[in-house]
């Protein structure tokens, strides 16, 4: 298996908030807003120990459904990390981990993905590389109407 991708965004937000954007399915649904859609996804609530999912991805949104498989596989709300498993498509395996680090005045979140997907496994850390990093702004005007920043 390739190398793993990380990617780590820092906020000015505590790390309980930044938790939370990371793992509300309202918030993830903004975050990847003109990126995927996945029908299937419940909209409302937040992660939880043994969520399993199995979805229709639109890449863009309006691509041909994917089928895909996530599960949550280990949970840490205590220390702000879970680790999922998911495939689908060409992905035999996409396995991401994500955490929540404090840091003075705020928060550090990392993405670590290890992916499978054979002969399109460069493809896909790119592809990666992109989804993860996009996420950074929505997620910082999440947090900031948290605060109740203006815009």
């Amino acid at each position: 298996m390739a190398k793993p991708v990380k990617i780590s965004h820092d906020y000015d937000a505590p790390p309980a908030a930044v938790w939370h954007v990371a793992t509300d399915f309202a918030c993830f649904a903004e975050a990847m807003k003109g990126v995927a859609t996945f029908e299937g996804m419940p909209a409302e609530g937040s992660l939880k120990a043994g969520d399993v999912f199995d979805v229709k991805v639109r890449l863009f949104g309006w691509m041909p459904p994917m089928d895909y498989h996530m599960e949550l596989v280990e949970w840490r709300a205590a220390d702000h990390m879970f680790r999922s498993v998911e495939s689908g498509g060409s992905i035999r395996r996409w396995e991401h981990v994500l955490t929540v680090t404090p840091l003075a005045g705020g928060a550090r979140l990392t993405d670590q993905i290890t992916i499978d997907a054979g002969f399109a496994t460069p493809l896909m850390r790119l592809w990666a590389r992109y989804v993860y990093t996009r996420r950074h702004a929505p997620r910082q005007r999440m947090l900031g109407a948290l605060r109740g920043d203006r815009a």
